[in-house]
């Protein structure tokens, strides 16, 4: 298996967020995933303010998948408060996968767009 590098993961950050820009009628939907939580906000880099924002800290699941897929769905509900429906997938360094997948369906089932 080969191993990451911090320059390496910088620069998949940089190339994912240079296509991704967020505005405030349309934010974007930023993943951060440690080993134990996942995190999702919704940013507005216009302005540099988070609008929304969701910890797996305060939803529990059977397992991390779930989770995320929870997060998702809060999240939502949280942006269609606020009436954002439309939103850019940041997923950072990480790939479309597994625990980011599972937050991006959550959020798509709750009722957001991307």
């Amino acid at each position: 298996m080969k191993s990451i590098t911090k320059n390496t993961r910088i620069r998949r950050i940089k190339r994912v967020r240079s296509k991704t820009f967020g505005f405030s009628a349309k934010p974007r939907l930023s993943v951060f995933r440690s080993n134990k939580q996942i995190y999702a906000q919704l940013i507005d880099d216009q302005k540099g303010i988070t609008l929304v924002s969701a910890a797996s800290k305060s939803v529990k699941g059977k397992n991390k998948t779930e989770t995320s897929f929870a997060i998702g769905l809060d999240l939502a509900k949280k942006a269609l408060e606020k009436k954002i429906k439309q939103v850019v997938f940041d997923r950072g360094a990480y790939k479309y996968h597994g625990r980011v997948k599972s937050l991006a369906e959550g959020a798509r089932k709750g009722g957001l767009e991307f």
